[in-house]
């Protein structure tokens, strides 16, 4: 069987996006079997755990690259490291 990406635009910017996700998804296993979570509440209106604000900065990570992209013809780059930097901020303060 033959695999064929032609379906999406595989830039640079987009693989490595995705190959970040893949690789968090991965430390968020380890670190989950690891230290086990614990809720706590943070700037966001809701208690969290780990995996909670992994999932809302990954949202909040694509939004902001498509907002990028769509609104903008700068660099991709800046919409990842802009989504990169709001996921940073949400996983350590929310």
């Amino acid at each position: 069987m033959e695999w064929s990406f032609a379906w999406m635009a595989w830039t640079m910017p987009v693989a490595v996006f995705f190959g970040c996700i893949a690789l968090m998804l991965v430390g968020m296993t380890v670190l989950e079997l690891r230290w086990p979570t614990v809720e706590r509440k943070g700037f966001l209106p809701m208690r969290t755990t780990r995996g909670d604000r992994l999932f809302i900065g990954l949202l909040t990570a694509a939004y902001i690259n498509l907002a990028w992209v769509g609104f903008t013809d700068l660099s991709q780059w800046i919409g990842t490291a802009l989504g990169f930097a709001a996921m940073a901020i949400i996983m350590a303060k929310a």
